[in-house]
């Protein structure tokens, strides 16, 4: 319980450094959100109404506790891109598209990690072993935005199983619209599952060589028995790390696949919002992509401990 605390007492800490940092930050940008919003023929008394709407009057430091008390109670305000619709109204109605995106693209991280990861162990240096090591090689150092791009152009314009740019609504069309998020999920997926692959593989490779394998198997324990009941769990502990990097970013929404496949999810609003100053809806989602992230890492360090209790100790237990 103490280590669970400890790391909700971090987690809270590194959010609020998190959203200080992006609220000063986009401060210091130049441009002016209420000149952005009225345009450049307003008058001057136009443009500084609405910066005392805004509290944009303010000092920096005004402006940031006044915007975290609306925040910590839920009034997120409007936005000033958006003809002053309300920030939770249009993250709520883009929430479940980027949560759906994320849920496919785990969904396809896993079915292509698993077999690729255990298929190979049987033999090192197979021509199987090879091909995998290839095709996770040429994925990693492949750009994501270049999956996306492939993906549109084989099976959009050359096999038409779906038309690239024409992004089904799930309020019109659900069934459409899961249709719709396969291939950018897939192109999600692809990178983040070949360096899963590489990183797991790597570990299972390292446990062979461990001493309790030895023993394992001078005592009599088939390879099968002891790649499942013995490497896979120590092998899994440091890929989990990297699980939850991945696990954090899909969810936080894929900026570059939401603009390629014309996405309307967090990361293109996101985008949007940064280059029309809308102060109040990209401080949302900055600390709403970092709430994700460091959620995603506090529960992975979480099951690390569960799995594997000795890492609980520190050097002070251990002595």
């Amino acid at each position: 319980m103490r280590f669970i605390g400890s790391r909700i007492i971090i987690a809270i800490v590194t959010l609020l450094l998190v959203s200080v940092v992006s609220f000063a930050s986009f401060r210091l940008i130049s441009g002016d959100a209420a000149i952005l919003s009225l345009g450049t023929e307003a008058s001057e008394a136009q443009i500084a109404d609405l910066r005392a709407q805004w509290g944009l009057d303010k000092s920096v430091p005004q402006q940031y506790f006044t915007w975290l008390s609306k925040f910590l109670t839920a009034d997120l305000g409007n936005s000033a891109r958006y003809r002053g619709m309300p920030v939770t109204a249009m993250i709520r109605g883009r929430l479940p598209i980027t949560f759906c995106l994320a849920l496919f693209s785990l969904f396809f991280i896993i079915i292509i990690t698993v077999p690729l990861s255990l298929l190979p162990m049987k033999q090192k240096h197979t021509f199987i072993d090879s091909l995998v090591n290839t095709i996770t090689a040429i994925s990693i150092s492949m750009p994501g935005f270049f999956f996306g791009i492939l993906l549109i152009w084989i099976f959009g314009l050359i096999l038409r199983l779906f038309i690239p740019g024409s992004y089904v609504d799930y309020n019109t069309d659900f069934y459409g619209f899961l249709a719709y998020l396969i291939f950018p999920a897939l192109a999600i997926a692809l990178p983040n599952a070949a360096i899963l692959v590489k990183f797991l593989r790597a570990s299972i490779y390292k446990e062979w060589s461990s001493g309790y394998v030895r023993t394992a198997r001078s005592k009599g324990a088939d390879r099968r028995r002891t790649l499942y009941r013995h490497i896979i769990k120590n092998a899994c502990l440091p890929a989990l790390a990297i699980a939850g990097m991945i696990i954090g970013e899909v969810f936080s929404g894929s900026i570059v696949m939401e603009q390629v496949f014309s996405i309307p999810g967090i990361g293109r609003l996101l985008i949007t919002s940064i280059t029309s100053r809308d102060y109040q809806m990209v401080e949302t989602l900055v600390v709403y992509i970092a709430f994700v992230v460091i959620l995603a890492n506090t529960m992975v360090d979480i099951a690390i401990q569960i799995i594997d209790p000795r890492i609980r100790l520190g050097p002070e237990q251990k002595s």
